[in-house]
């Protein structure tokens, strides 16, 4: 095996590594004179693309209605344990619709996993990526907070049906 020649044997100048120092200096150089792209924050917002994982909410309907239909799937397949989901029964022409729905803030990895299993698009990933909490307790955001309409999150919507 040591009389074996490789497939690419390194001369003496790709071992001292100098032409990949220079490739590396080359793209240092080039990117020393792009032009910045800081935003001035607070005045200046970022508005993220329709693929962008910001935090989750659940999708309302027009006429006020969540679309959720309480099956649990999000919550058994979040690794972070994040999401809490109890359901009910209702007279609507859905059967069930979930009484308790909270997601753990501090918890969620904001993995996209609830958002892929769903099967009514209830879930999604908003482009919301403003999060602050002074205690513990703020950070648990149940149905209140995770409602939005349908309108806000359309681009998000339509991401997904291109790309699932």
């Amino acid at each position: 095996m040591s009389g074996q020649k490789r497939e690419k044997d390194l001369n003496i100048f790709e071992k001292l590594y100098i032409p990949e120092i220079a490739k590396g200096m080359a793209l240092t150089l080039r990117n020393m004179f792009r032009p910045n792209v800081t935003l001035q924050y607070p005045e200046e917002r970022f508005e993220p693309s329709a693929s962008y994982r910001g935090r989750p909410v659940l999708v309302q309907e027009n006429n006020g209605i969540e679309r959720c239909v309480a099956c649990g799937l999000c919550s058994r397949v979040c690794p972070a344990l994040a999401i809490e989901v109890q359901a009910s029964e209702t007279e609507l022409e859905k059967e069930r619709y979930p009484v308790k729905f909270e997601i753990n803030m501090l918890r969620c990895i904001f993995c996209g996993f609830c958002e892929e299993v769903c099967p009514e698009e209830a879930i999604v990933m908003s482009k919301d990526y403003e999060l602050v909490f002074k205690n513990r307790n703020d950070a648990i955001f149940g149905k209140e907070k995770l409602l939005v309409p349908v309108e806000k999150l359309k681009d998000r919507l339509e991401f997904l049906r291109k790309f699932k």
